[in-house]
Order: structure tokens, then sequence, then C-alpha cells
């Protein structure tokens, strides 16, 4: 039987496989973090700029509905009719004004309910995925290294080609 040599080419080509995956997995975990910062920035501006926002809004809403029935009460006792009406239109407007803010509310928890049982899955999978990066490629970042090292030695220590003579 005829002994059978590796053919060794291109040990600089798994190198640079090597080089390319290397800059891959670095560009894919700032995307992953990137992407799940997102998420988190999403969330807490939701969870506190807007919500924060929106009870301050009810807040005010309900002070200026409280000042116009007091408005009203008081229009109403002293008996001027034209004001009356004035200070009802007044009261409709701040209650108005309040649904407003109410509706805008109720909007804002059925989003944050939403984009928590939606952005949840992904994000755990970005997880995963950042995981499997981490630590599976850099296996075979370690594999690659190790076949490198390898090769070098076996081409470095291997026959070298006769000499026609």
């Amino acid at each position: 039987m005829a002994e059978q040599q590796a053919q060794v080419t291109s040990v600089e080509a798994l190198e640079a496989f090597r080089a390319q995956l290397v800059v891959y997995l670095a560009q894919m975990a700032a995307v992953l973090d990137e992407m799940t910062s997102e998420v988190l920035r999403t969330r807490g501006w939701m969870e506190d700029d807007r919500k924060r926002y929106w009870l301050q809004e009810f807040r005010n809403r309900s002070r200026k509905l409280e000042d116009a029935r007091q408005e009203l009460f008081n229009a109403s006792i002293s008996q001027m009719g034209d004001a009356t009406s004035f200070q009802q239109m007044a009261v409709q407007r701040a209650q108005r004004d309040l649904r407003a803010v109410e509706e805008k509310l109720a909007v804002l928890k059925r989003w944050d309910r939403d984009l928590e049982n939606r952005s949840s899955p992904l994000v755990k999978q970005m997880e995963q995925l950042h995981g499997f990066l981490t630590v599976e490629m850099g296996r075979a970042v370690a594999y690659l290294d190790q076949a490198i090292r390898a090769l070098q030695a076996y081409r470095s220590s291997g026959p070298q080609a006769t000499k026609p003579g």
C-alpha cells in the first residue's frame, strides 16, 4: 500500500477564516447588546418617563376639574345665570381633558403589557444566541487555533519535496 500524505495547501485560508470569525463574533455581540439595550430603554421610557408624565397630567387635570366644579358651585350660589353656563362648559371641558388622560393611561398600560409579552421571548432568544456566540463559538475559535497550529507543525516537519537529480 502506498503511503498517503495530507495535502495542506493553505493554512493561511484557515487563518483568514478564523480572523473573520473573530470579527463576526465581536460584531454580533455588539449588535445583540445594542438590541437588548434598546428593548430595556423602551421599557424604561414607557414605565418611567411616559407613565410619570401621564400620571402628573392626570393630577393636574383632576385639579383643574375640581377647580372648575368649585367655580360652578360658587357661581350657582351667587345666582349668576350667564356665568353658570360658562362654568358648566368649563367643567365639561375639564371632564373631557381628564377622560383623554385616562384613555392615554389605559393605552400606555396596554402597550406596556404588550411590549413585555412580545419582547420577553425575543430577549430570551437574544440572550441564548449571545451565550451560544460567546461559549460555543469561542470553543470553535479555540479549535481553529489548535488546528492551525497542528497543520503548521505538520507542514513544517513533513517530508520535503524531493529534488530531481
